[in-house]
């Protein structure tokens, strides 16, 4: 009897702490199911209205610009002079714009602040803004003039355009385009790809502007090189 009552002794003492443990589980399973509970609808209530609207504004500038690029090529050139390159989509600006949303994923899951300077997202929409009424009224202006592919042979309705826009700038579809694609990046609140694009659309101008203006040259003779005195490229540290 006595190792009856010892040994029922030691159960209730092992029941006890047993139901001690699994009150204390739940109450902590409970505690921090509540936090979660109070903590993720706020995380969700941000995480959607910075991203969605971040992601949407630079999903629909990209639609816009390369479809509205298309169009004017369309209707300036005529269907069987355009391609789909005229889209001007190639495996390197994919990449890049990859990269740019592979960024801004890990970046507001990581670290959600820096996504909501919003005075720096709007910036970044304004650039976004200019540099397509620039770009646009590039193309629109030059008409025929105007071409993705640089033209090594003059063609009888290939004119030297001075007016409108090309008054102030020499080269404003370029400078529209440099302006609109590190736009796209502060708008998203991207560091690295903001100084990426940068650096690589400037370099990509640099190389390309003055190997366009040698047959420029050619074209137009003392006529471009008066113009090209007068009127920057409208690229940044490029003459």
């Amino acid at each position: 009897m006595s190792f009856l009552k010892h040994l029922w002794g030691d159960l209730e003492v092992q029941i006890s702490i047993l139901t001690l443990a699994i009150c204390y589980s739940s109450h902590y399973i409970a505690s921090e199911t509540k936090i979660d509970f109070i903590y993720l609808p706020k995380m969700t209530e941000i995480f959607s209205y910075t991203a969605c609207r971040q992601l949407s504004q630079m999903f629909l500038s990209i639609i816009f610009f390369h479809s509205s690029e298309y169009i004017l090529a369309l209707a300036v050139h005529g269907k069987s002079n355009v391609n789909l390159k005229s889209l001007l989509i190639s495996p390197s600006y994919l990449a890049a714009m990859f990269f740019s949303l592979l960024e801004y994923l890990i970046e507001i899951v990581l670290f959600l602040g820096m996504k909501e300077y919003w005075w720096i997202s709007n910036l970044g929409l304004v650039m976004v803004i200019v540099g397509e009424i620039i770009r646009k009224a590039a193309i629109i202006t030059a008409g025929y003039s105007f071409t993705h592919l640089i033209r090594t042979n003059r063609e009888e309705n290939h004119r030297l355009i001075t007016h409108g826009i090309y008054r102030f700038i020499r080269h404003p579809a370029y400078c529209g385009f440099f302006i609109w694609s590190v736009g796209t990046q502060i708008m998203l609140c991207n560091p690295i790809s903001m100084i990426g694009f940068a650096i690589v659309v400037w370099r990509f101008f640099a190389q390309r502007i003055p190997y366009e203006e040698y047959f420029l040259r050619q074209f137009f003779g003392s006529s471009y090189d008066e113009y090209a005195q007068g009127v920057p490229s409208g690229v940044p540290f490029v003459k």
